[in-house]
């Protein structure tokens, strides 16, 4: 790589990380040049100042969080709402190992989390994204580690997780992909399955979380989110690769909206690499035909 042009030894990098997968030794390091916290091009030297930076922000971040938060608990209410409603899904959060070992710290991940509603209003708080911070903080040491590659995530992704921004578009997405590839699945899913593709939201919202056997096969898939391979957007590849999973028993059974719910809710433990491997069979699929104006916006 060091014989690459910048441009080229950038890409190379992405695609190693996208078709090999990453080392679980050099994961945490890894992942803060995919997320965008280092640049690729960057020196030991610039990223201690880098790294020292986004410490010495975050500190500044939380002083400021500190300072102002009686000033939110007592005039908002959507303030008071969201820490309930954190509070809560924390306590129902699994925090130990089969061994018993605790895993996380959840206060350390109660605040990063309100800090996260607080700074970034693009994403308000939603169900799911305590389990998302939990897998960086299980990636990471550092609390300023963890806040900031969770918002470099949401930003190189284009908030694709986030209900107000990129699930709805997901979802329409997939209804699109869905009726240019597969015509006879899409009369299906627009008859008598109406309503099962629009409920899919927690597939996008958790990022696929729930689907997988382990976390490495959940940061495996992220990864290659972050790469932008095979395509952008590669997310709705996934969740047509899911479905295509029960295409056979949705037709033979003609089942009914709800029932491919329950069918597409009992697709857990899937491998990672299998799933990606499906998703760029698709890709190369779409790849081959004259590609509608919408699907090759969102992908190309």
């Amino acid at each position: 790589m060091t014989t690459l042009s910048p441009e080229n030894s950038l890409s190379a990098r992405q695609s190693a990380s996208f078709i090999l997968g990453l080392h679980p030794f050099v994961r945490t390091e890894a992942w803060k040049f995919l997320t965008g916290y280092y640049s690729w091009q960057s020196s030991q030297d610039e990223r201690l100042t880098v790294d020292s930076t986004r410490r010495k922000n975050y500190e500044a971040l939380c002083q400021m969080y500190e300072k102002i938060r009686p000033l939110l608990e007592n005039l908002h209410r959507d303030f008071t709402e969201t820490q309930s409603n954190i509070t809560y899904d924390l306590q129902k959060l699994y925090d130990k190992d089969p061994l018993g070992n605790v895993l996380i710290d959840k206060k350390r991940l109660e605040k990063i989390l309100l800090l996260s509603y607080v700074c970034n209003p693009q994403a308000e708080y939603q169900q799911g994204f305590h389990e998302m911070v939990m897998l960086f903080q299980l990636m990471v040491e550092h609390d300023h580690e963890t806040f900031w590659l969770f918002q470099f995530f949401l930003q190189k992704t284009e908030h694709s997780c986030v209900i107000g921004i990129g699930v709805g578009k997901n979802l329409d997405m997939l209804d699109v992909l869905i009726s240019f590839l597969d015509p006879v699945f899409a009369d299906h899913l627009q008859g008598k399955g109406a309503g099962a593709v629009q409920s899919l939201f927690p597939w996008f919202c958790l990022c696929f979380q729930r689907a997988f056997k382990t976390f490495d096969d959940v940061w495996r898939l992220w990864e290659v989110l972050l790469t932008g391979k095979p395509c952008r957007n590669c997310q709705v590849l996934v969740a047509y690769s899911m479905l295509q999973m029960l295409r056979e028993q949705v037709l033979r059974e003609s089942m009914t909206g709800e029932h491919i719910l329950l069918a597409c809710n009992k697709l857990v433990d899937l491998d990672a690499d299998e799933l990606i491997s499906a998703a760029c069979v698709v890709y190369a699929e779409l790849i081959q035909k004259e590609v509608p104006q919408p699907l090759k916006d969102f992908f190309l």
